[in-house]
């Protein structure tokens, strides 16, 4: 059991975060330099160069902070929503990783970051501009039907619905975005519990190395209201993130 649990702070896990952000910044820029003419061309390559991108920073974070991802349950493999737990940057990247034609509903402002949000685009990633509220949402319905319609179809549209990263055992308020996507859609909710934060905190530094748990809980089919498919929701990915937490030396179960 000892391997779940986040290792014991040392000095050496301030270089050691230091030098794995320096990597992935320098594999970034040449991945992307190399991916871009690929997909200009060939638009569907695209979700292939976020692969390869996703390898190498999982590696790096194995070989360099000594943090490994294990997975429970099945990841999605067809048009779904999945919804998640959101502590840190690790569990984007082990949640796109796992599912195959990953996208992500995010800011705009993340989608004009040079490199990055062009290629997050092309992998279907929807923008929102959240000052437009109901708006905003009508947008997103759009986009994914507009997804949903194209030859490779949505993929698997990954939401946080807290809307930002918690510390491990912190709760927010759920927002409706989930279950209104869902109604008007009728896609299937993949809940996911992490324990990700208790090993790679939300501000990113330090990192302690072990073993992270994504765990894939069983999906969610339209109800007849929102409003209840959300409480169903909040209960599975808050239940199972507090075990996760405390299997990991963490929290306990509230």
């Amino acid at each position: 059991m000892a391997l779940y649990h986040p290792r014991r702070a040392s000095v050496l896990d301030w270089p050691r975060t230091v030098l794995y952000y320096l990597y992935a910044a320098l594999v970034t820029l040449v991945l992307g330099l190399w991916g871009l003419p690929q997909v200009l061309v060939h638009p569907e390559r695209a979700h292939r160069v976020a692969s390869l991108w996703l390898d190498q920073m999982l590696g790096a974070a194995r070989l360099i902070l000594g943090v490994r991802v294990e997975y429970r349950g099945t990841p999605p493999a067809g048009d779904c929503i999945v919804a998640s737990k959101h502590h840190s940057f690790l569990d984007i990247l082990a949640l796109a990783r796992a599912c195959p034609r990953r996208a992500f509903v995010m800011k705009r402002e993340v989608l004009r970051v040079p490199v990055m949000g062009w290629f997050a685009r092309k992998v279907g990633c929807i923008p929102i501009d959240r000052a437009r509220g109901k708006e905003a949402m009508k947008q997103i319905i759009a986009g994914i039907e507009a997804a949903r319609a194209r030859p490779g179809g949505l993929g698997q549209l990954i939401i946080y619905p807290e809307g930002t990263r918690t510390r491990p055992g912190q709760k927010l308020p759920y927002k409706h975005g989930a279950g209104t996507i869902q109604r008007a859609t009728g896609l299937p909710i993949h809940p996911v519990a992490v324990n990700c934060g208790l090993f790679w905190p939300r501000q990113g530094i330090p990192i302690r190395g072990g073993t992270a748990v994504i765990e894939f809980l069983p999906p969610i089919t339209a109800g007849p209201r929102s409003g209840a498919v959300m409480e169903l929701l909040e209960d599975r990915i808050e239940s199972a993130s507090d075990r996760l937490l405390a299997e990991a030396g963490g929290l306990p179960p509230a």
